[in-house]
């Protein structure tokens, strides 16, 4: 009985996560937000004052699939940064109910890992509802407009978590290119492949 009981809170917790439906659809205004990073200082979107849009990817330490994604997250940052799109990692979940997701784990597993893009904590969990992410990882490309920061892109970071030498379809990569040509992005939605949001 406790093992149903347990399975029971288990889904329940997952439900309640994934139906944020409130967030960011595409063609929407993206506003700006003004987060910690490692390095104790503060970023916002309004900071990169020459990008050509942002690759927004909501993502932690301890969520085995954001663990699988990490090398492919700093290659699209050291890919595009570059050319206008910078990466910017943002850390949703409730420290208290995941302690290794804290700003000190974070920190370490930037060194760690190498990682060359901010590295964020939505303290409080006030950002991830305005996107409607909800899962790690959950990635949002963004595109530079004298309107602002529109929503071109929303899910996956391709179609493969487990193993990066057999992606067929590199979403967020395609989405890129086809904004750096100017061109329509041909997916502009996919489903993100992840854990729950932790409350």
């Amino acid at each position: 009985m406790n093992v149903i009981y347990s399975l029971l809170i288990f889904f329940a917790a997952v439900l309640t996560t994934d139906s944020v439906d409130n967030g960011y659809d595409i063609g929407d205004i993206a506003t700006d937000f003004n987060l910690e990073n490692i390095d104790g200082k503060f970023v916002s979107l309004s900071d990169f004052n020459d990008a050509k849009g942002f690759i927004i990817v909501f993502t932690c330490n301890t969520c085995p699939y954001a663990v699988l994604y990490e090398d492919r997250i700093e290659a699209l940052n050291k890919k595009y940064a570059s050319q206008g799109y910078p990466l910017i990692a943002i850390m949703p979940n409730n420290v208290q109910t995941k302690p290794g997701d804290s700003m000190k784990s974070m920190k370490q597993r930037a060194i760690d890992k190498g990682f060359t893009f901010p590295y964020l904590m939505d303290a409080g969990q006030k950002i991830y509802p305005q996107y409607g992410a909800t899962k790690t990882p959950h990635v949002y490309i963004l595109e530079s407009t004298t309107r602002g920061p529109v929503v071109r892109y929303i899910g996956g970071i391709d179609d493969n978590y487990k193993d990066a030498t057999l992606v067929k379809t590199n979403y967020v990569e395609d989405a890129i290119e086809a904004l750096k040509k100017g061109n329509l992005i041909k997916q502009t939605t996919t489903k993100a492949i992840g854990c729950s949001i932790k409350l």
